[in-house]
Order: structure tokens, then C-alpha cells, then sequence
């Protein structure tokens, strides 16, 4: 089983208790009093980590694309974080004891959260995948790395991993995820998960979800995802970029106890029985009974015994062993034959 420890000292690896992170995205809409209500609730119905984004306008398009896309710039900075925004929410989560990260979209960004934020680590956006010389520099950070791999062949996977490995960091965990907001349940192919173990068994991996709904993060658990990453929002009904897709604070506690739930039914690979399973064996299983009225003297045969509730008494698994014995006590038909019945 594959798992790394991040900065705060949490381990996250396969089959262990999940890490549930909020995505809060653009959800706050800029405003910095909404983002710290969000970090309370999320706090509140159980999620162990917020995940903000780190952009600016000039980190994520190029201005050829805002001189098409004129509102695109207005947007993008009206949704955007500054690094004091980042910090003091990052202290605030800090204080109600619930992990801070972020998604940088730029080396200084992702600096800026390792050494002012003290983020546990740093989640690297699925639009980044073939970005190899920005995965080089991340990894250079030293830090734990939250790949997602959205829009990725599996040759491209490999290859970020790779760029990855090569610079030195292997403190990595990868996330399947399909990126299509929201994504529909037929295009989700979660068995990838085990696909990524297969091929990547040294790195633990997660789940990063688009969809609608609790059931498909909660299955993922029971494929061994070591991270949920789900969209997190106060209101849904709010348009916004994602904000309609993404999940408000009721059914996302509801998620959360249903993903707790299937870990805690997965238990191990190993065939252990509870002791409540062995006490229910004693009043569901048979035991061997008198078909006929039995006296001193009688042998036991198959045609004098059948086998019927509880099962306290001879079972049936080990019935052959009596068979041609003398029964030594008269037993009334229908009544349990006790090895005191029987020759020894």
C-alpha cells in the first residue's frame, strides 16, 4: 500500500480513511467574508481540507485571449484571490483547525503558499499535465505534489509523473478525474483508479469529482481512493463559473459520512470473524436432533437424526464421526442429541 505524509503530518495513502478537500473554487466570488464563511461550514460538516485557486490575470490567459474574450479579464480578476486575501484565510482556517491549500498557476504563486501559507501541499490543476517545465518547478519545491489528470491519456500521465520523478519528488499523489463540469456518471470510468494503481503502485491514488450527487465519491473509497476532492458551495443557485455544480454544505456531509461509512465496511483483506457474526452462528446454524424417539442401546444412523435451529449442539460438519455409535440416554424425538447421548 502506497502513502505519503504531507506537511502537517497527516498520512494520505490507499485504503486508509479518506481526505476529504473542499473545493471551493470561485464559489466566494471574490469576496473574502463569503470565503471564510465557506471555510467554517466546510470545517462544520467534516471536510479535512479548503482548496482555493491562485490565479491572477496575468497567470492564467494571455492577452491575445482577453483582447477576444474582453469580459474574460474583468472576470477572471473579479474572482481572483490576492496573496493577502490568501494569507489571512489561510490563518483563519488555521485557527478553526481545518487545512489550507490552493492551486497556484504560477512558480511565484506556488512559493508564495509553501513558504507564507504553509500549505500542506500543493495541488497541481489537470490543465497542467503537459506542462513539464512548471512540474519541474513545483517539484523543485520539495513539497507533497496533488496531481489531477483530467483531460490525460494514459502516455500523458506517465510523462508528468515522470517529469515528476526526474526532478526529484517523489511525494506525489495522482488524482483520476474527468474534467467535464458537471461530468455525467457514463463518462466517469472510475475503475481508472485502479488502473493508476496498477501502473503507478508507488504513488497513492485519489479522486478529484465533477459529478453530481454523493454516490460516486463514496464508491471511489471502496476502490481505495486516498483523497476526495469535491466542489463546495454555501448556494448553488448563485450563477458562477462552477458554482452551480458544486456541492452545498448538507450533501456534503452527507458525502462525507456515506465515504466514512464504505471505508469502515471495507475493513481488510483479511477473513476475520465479529464476535456478534460467531454468536449469530450459535442461533442460525443446526444442530444434530432426534428424528425418532431414541433409547439406550440404538445406534446413531442417518435415518434416526436430522439437523435443525440452533446450533449449540453437534453440526452437521461433523456428524459422520457419531454415525454407528451407541446412543447411552433416552432422547425424546425432536430433541437435541449432546455428545453425553452418545458412546464415546
Amino acid at each position: 500500500m502506497s502513502f505519503i505524509t504531507l506537511r502537517t503530518g497527516r498520512d494520505i495513502g490507499d485504503y486508509l480513511k479518506p481526505y476529504i478537500v473542499a473545493e471551493l473554487n470561485t464559489s466566494h466570488f471574490g469576496d473574502i467574508e463569503i470565503a471564510k464563511k465557506m471555510i467554517e461550514q466546510a470545517k462544520l460538516v467534516g471536510c479535512d481540507c479548503v482548496k482555493f485557486q491562485s490565479w491572477s490575470a496575468e497567470s492564467l490567459y494571455c492577452e491575445d485571449y482577453y483582447r477576444v474574450n474582453k469580459i474574460a479579464k474583468r472576470m477572471v480578476t473579479k474572482f481572483s484571490l490576492s496573496n493577502d486575501q490568501l494569507k489571512e484565510l489561510s490563518s483563519h482556517a488555521k485557527l478553526i483547525g481545518i487545512d489550507f491549500a490552493s492551486t497556484p498557476y504560477s512558480i511565484d504563486e506556488a512559493i508564495f503558499l509553501v513558504e507564507e501559507c504553509g500549505v500542506p501541499f500543493i495541488k497541481i490543476a489537470s490543465m497542467e499535465l503537459n506542462n513539464f517545465p512548471y512540474l519541474t518547478e513545483l517539484s523543485n519545491l520539495g513539497v507533497p505534489l496533488v496531481l489531477s489528470t483530467g483531460m490525460g491519456t494514459m502516455e500523458e500521465i506517465g510523462l508528468a509523473v515522470e517529469a515528476i520523478r526526474l526532478a526529484g519528488n517523489n511525494k506525489l499523489i495522482i488524482l483520476h478525474c474527468t474534467s467535464v463540469y458537471p461530468a455525467s456518471p457514463n463518462i466517469i470510468r472510475l475503475q481508472n483508479i485502479a488502473t493508476l494503481r496498477s501502473k503507478f503502485s508507488e504513488y497513492p491514488i485519489g479522486y478529484s469529482d465533477h459529478s453530481i450527487g454523493i454516490e460516486i465519491p463514496a464508491a471511489s473509497v471502496a476502490l481505495g481512493a486516498c483523497l476526495i476532492e469535491k466542489h463546495f458551495t454555501l448556494d448553488s443557485a448563485k450563477i458562477g463559473m462552477d458554482n452551480q455544480m458544486a456541492t452545498e454544505p448538507e450533501e456534503m456531509e452527507s458525502m462525507i459520512a456515506a465515504c466514512h461509512r464504505v471505508h469502515e465496511a471495507m475493513g481488510g483483506s483479511e477473513r476475520i470473524l465479529s464476535q456478534e457474526e460467531q454468536d449469530q452462528a450459535v442461533k442460525m446454524r443446526r444442530s444434530m436432533v432426534a428424528k425418532v424417539k431414541l433409547f439406550p442401546g440404538d445406534f446413531i444412523t442417518e435415518s434416526v437424526i436430522e439437523f435443525k435451529r440452533p446450533g449449540n449442539g453437534i453440526p452437521p460438519s461433523s456428524y459422520k464421526q457419531h454415525l454407528n455409535k451407541r446412543v447411552v440416554n433416552e432422547v425424546e424425538v425432536g430433541a437435541m442429541v449432546s455428545l453425553g447421548d452418545i458412546e464415546q
